[in-house]
């Protein structure tokens, strides 16, 4: 894609396999790929600074066109210099089209040919998100990457269902590219659910089209883990090898290893984050649910091997688990961190696998430890929380 239109341009640097490794060109920095997004919603990482997000790895985020919209508003934000400025970031900046909230908000949003028409979650307000509106927005904004408004249907939904979905999401891909802003680059989503056929058809119509690059949409959903994953398995390759290929609201550290081997470049996620004020944390040989009893007296930190700012800093388990359990603020924080770095990390290992042309060794190793290492840890800990690209829902 030329990069003096969009701001961004993609070049495919090394491959194991399906896997790549590549850099993402934009206006604000080359991002180094696969790369994780951590979830700004509201134009902020939950409990954390840009300055926290920063020292995590992370160089690029993902906020929330429809929450932005509905407050403060795209008009104040690009009076006071657009995203970037407004939220103290520097890097690169994805908003979503809003899909897939008015997918979240079911049976109160009218869906049309025309788009959403649903009412605010804040006062009521009735409001219609249309694909050029979805632009507009984005556009003042001012994110490095727009996505397209797209159809998000259910898990399980039927076939002629996906096939609408599909059909309409094609249509709507061609108004937002012909109403996006000239310097913003834009996304088409691939929608289809866990129908291969419709899959395979709409990645092929979307890659015809002007796209920077191609999203694969309306996954965890309500599918079985294993059907998205032979879907992916199939379609993942398929996509057009031109462009970066990102995978929304997708998953877990295993999701994502997984993923990363089928071609898939970019993801975001909440889990990192709402997983941590839930006060779960990743390491390298499973998982840790904070608050359980046997933390009480452990003064290790929560990795011995991770650099995050948490475990660098010393903070023990024993002390992480008294905040936990007497709801000090600063747990949100430590926990946050410490989860985004895990992400980080666990996408610069499979960066620098690929580069060596060994990633299928580093993938099969990595999912056995995940599989090995994974605790019963027990004492009503949480269940992997729901999927979910919105920190909000």
């Amino acid at each position: 894609m030329d990069p003096t239109s969009s701001g961004l341009s993609f070049e495919v640097r090394a491959t194991s396999g399906h896997a790549r490794a590549g850099v993402l060109h934009t206006r604000h920095g080359d991002l180094l790929t696969p790369a994780f997004q951590p979830v700004a919603t509201q134009s902020s990482v939950k409990a954390l600074t840009a300055e926290d997000v920063h020292d995590t790895g992370a160089r690029i985020v993902i906020m929330n066109t429809y929450h932005l919209w509905l407050r403060p508003g795209p008009e104040l934000v690009a009076e006071q210099g657009g995203l970037h400025a407004f939220s103290h970031w520097p890097h690169v900046i994805t908003t979503d089209s809003g899909g897939f909230q008015a997918f979240s908000l079911g049976e109160f949003v009218k869906l049309s040919e025309q788009g959403f028409a649903f009412k605010s979650h804040l006062d009521g307000k009735k409001l219609l998100l249309t694909p050029e509106e979805a632009m507009r927005v984005q556009g003042l904004l001012g994110s490095d990457i727009a996505m397209q408004l797209d159809v998000c249907p259910k898990g399980g939904s039927p076939r002629p269902e996906l096939a609408e979905a599909v059909d309409r999401t094609l249509r709507w891909g061609e108004r937002c590219l012909a109403a996006k802003a000239k310097q913003q680059a834009l996304f088409g989503i691939v929608q289809g659910g866990t129908d291969i056929e419709l899959r395979l058809r709409h990645a092929e119509e979307i890659a015809k089209q002007p796209f920077d690059g191609i999203a694969l949409g309306g996954f965890s959903v309500g599918e079985p883990i294993a059907d998205m994953y032979r879907v992916l398995s199939e379609l993942g390759p398929a996509v057009d090898p031109r462009r970066p290929h990102y995978l929304m609201g997708v998953g877990t550290p295993e999701d994502i290893v997984r993923a990363i081997g089928w071609g898939v470049d970019l993801f975001d996620c909440v889990m990192p984050t709402r997983n941590a004020r839930n006060g779960q944390v990743f390491v390298n040989d499973g998982r840790i649910v904070i608050k359980n009893s046997r933390y009480r007296n452990d003064p290790l930190p929560l990795d011995p091997d991770c650099g995050c700012f948490t475990c660098r800093k010393g903070y023990s388990r024993s002390y992480l688990r008294h905040l936990y359990v007497a709801q000090e603020l600063t747990i949100f924080r430590l926990l946050s961190l410490h989860n985004l770095w895990f992400y980080a990390e666990l996408v610069a290992r499979a960066r620098s696998a690929i580069e060596r042309g060994q990633f299928a060794e580093w993938q099969t190793a990595t999912l056995e430890r995940f599989r090995r290492g994974a605790p019963n840890e027990g004492e009503g800990s949480p269940a992997v929380l729901p999927r979910a690209s919105d920190e909000s829902l």
